[in-house]
């Protein structure tokens, strides 16, 4: 008896040590945030992190918003890990920075790691100066749509779909029936329309003709020094070679101060509990996060 009640007092007292931890790094996480210490003062170069597909725009919004609210960032510095998303989405981002380059005047430097490709280049436009690695994919001007059609093995088992609709095109691209002619050029028109958007974008933002666009502009991938002599970026380097540029465009003298906005999360108790203590820290106390790139390969 004695031995459940020391057993069920050792329990108790590690779930009041949960809680209290809990509830201490909670009332962290709302009271002190990056963007309150690291862009309160002094001149700074912010980098933000895009990584992965862009299909919501709002977390990158939000790091932009909190760059453009800060009297001490200088510059900025674009980092790039993104195979490209949405067009819309890409759309979104890539105003945001040219309004930062534009209207307030903060140098813009982007920076490509492994791939900026597609909607990730788009996104690289509204900077002043793009850097990529000699490695690093970047192009794929175009767009796509892939739709899957199922309607040859639904047929062979016995499945069949009756549709009632208002319009002939109101459920194009249904994958349980072949496509008409109709459709197939309805849908043409309108990734046209989209491309054309992405192409007047490049001949806004970079120096080259229509002429030497077109050759290019036909969905295919580039190294960055094959992009750097297509005059598709403006510089071979690194990180660390966009920070310097940034910090010379910025004025800061020397060594320019960087600070990374990441987006700010709540800590739950299953971080607490089984989250990565290193993940933990950093966010927590205001810190960032460790720079992590994880991208899916490229297959053929």
């Amino acid at each position: 008896m004695s031995r459940r009640r020391d057993l069920f007092v050792l329990v108790f007292f590690i779930l009041i040590f949960i809680l209290l931890m809990y509830l201490v790094f909670g009332m962290m996480s709302s009271s002190v945030g990056l963007s309150e210490i690291s862009l309160s003062s002094g001149e700074k170069v912010a980098i933000v992190n895009l990584i992965g597909p862009i299909y919501d725009s709002r977390p990158t919004l939000e790091q932009l918003d909190r760059v453009a609210e800060s009297s001490a960032v200088k510059a900025l510095v674009l980092r790039l890990e993104t195979p490209g998303g949405a067009l819309a989405a890409s759309q979104e981002v890539y105003q945001r920075i040219a309004y930062l380059r534009d209207d307030l005047g903060i140098p813009v430097i982007a920076s490509m790691g492994n791939v900026a490709a597609s909607g990730g280049y788009y996104v690289a436009l509204a900077a002043d100066t793009i850097v990529a690695n000699a490695g690093s994919i970047t192009g794929s001007i175009g767009v796509v749509m892939m739709l899957p059609a199922y309607y040859d093995l639904l047929e062979k088992i016995g499945i069949d779909f009756r549709v009632i609709k208002s319009g002939k095109f109101k459920d194009t691209g249904s994958p349980y029936r072949s496509m008409s002619p109709d459709e197939a050029a309805y849908l043409q028109d309108f990734l046209d329309d989209g491309f054309q958007q992405f192409r007047e974008t490049v001949l806004q933002e970079r120096d080259i003709t229509s002429e030497d666009l077109e050759p290019v502009a036909d969905g295919r991938i580039f190294t960055g020094r094959q992009a750097l002599e297509l005059n598709l970026i403006d510089v071979i380097g690194g990180l660390d070679d966009a920070i310097r540029i940034a910090g010379e465009m910025g004025g800061i003298e020397g060594k320019p101060t960087t600070v990374v906005l990441e987006k700010k999360r709540k800590m739950t108790f299953i971080d607490l509990m089984f989250g990565d203590l290193e993940e933990i820290v950093f966010l927590k106390l205001g810190l960032g996060s460790p720079l992590r790139y994880e991208m899916p390969q490229l297959l053929p």
